[in-house]
């Protein structure tokens, strides 16, 4: 039987030091080179989203209060959009540039958990269901990651006991996103997303423990914003206040 050795932890400060390179990396080398060791440092970066999704799909498993989870996200959303549009050089404003990638994929995380809640409802039929998560899709799609986050966060939350349909169904998701962004915005880029299937051996790891540290969730509600003011920082130091990827 193959060990499992990963609990939440340490699977999240796997997904936080991804983050935080892919973040630096946008700002220290912007408008998407391809220099291969630049591509290198994003493909680490592949590994972040789907751990947080995962986590998402997990806590709405484990928490006591869906409603007050949600709502935590949702003031951190709004918190980490300034910070994160101000990271890489976007109008807080939304629209004023571009549809795609107008606030931080926290906005895609909080309504990943309200779509999974909507999905295991038993109050409402399939029909309102499918109308009620393809509105948040909608809502979703401006964000970093746009509503492909939330619809993995589904898939995962739905097939909780089935990992490799939980793995399969995420890719199709991710598969759909790169080619959005292979057509529209960069095609090496667009084939870069591909790469989160890396995550897939370090999630099959997991050991459905949280580990003994009780500050992760504290600790990655003040790193997020922090690291992205920092970029920000960094990026209006060496370039000015211009953007540095799509949006800005």
């Amino acid at each position: 039987m193959e060990q499992r050795s990963l609990n939440a932890n340490q699977l999240k400060f796997i997904a936080i030091i991804a983050m935080t390179v892919d973040h630096m990396v946008s700002v220290l080398f912007p408008n998407y080179p391809t220099d291969w060791w630049i591509i290198g440092l994003h493909i680490i970066g592949r590994l972040a989203a789907p751990i947080f999704w995962f986590f998402i799909a997990e806590g709405y498993h484990y928490t006591h209060d869906v409603k007050k989870y949600a709502g935590r996200l949702f003031v951190f959303a709004l918190i980490s959009h300034f910070a994160y549009n101000f990271a890489f050089g976007i109008p807080f404003i939304p629209f004023q540039t571009s549809v795609f990638n107008q606030t931080s994929v926290i906005w895609s995380l909080a309504w990943g958990l309200v779509a999974l809640s909507i999905h295991e409802s038993k109050g409402l039929t399939q029909w309102q269901k499918t109308l009620l998560i393809l509105g948040i899709s909608v809502i979703t799609f401006c964000a970093d990651w746009s509503s492909i986050a939330v619809l993995a966060i589904v898939e995962i939350g739905a097939n909780r006991e089935n990992f490799k349909k939980q793995m399969f169904s995420m890719m199709l998701w991710v598969s759909m996103y790169a080619l959005v962004y292979t057509i529209f915005i960069n095609p090496v880029y667009g084939i870069l997303q591909l790469f989160v299937a890396l995550t897939i051996p370090l999630l099959k790891r997991y050991n459905g423990k949280r580990g003994s540290w009780k500050g992760m969730k504290w600790f990655f509600y003040l790193y997020y914003p922090l690291h992205l003011i920092i970029c920000g920082i960094v990026r209006i130091m060496l370039y000015g206040n211009i953007g540095v990827m799509i949006g800005g």
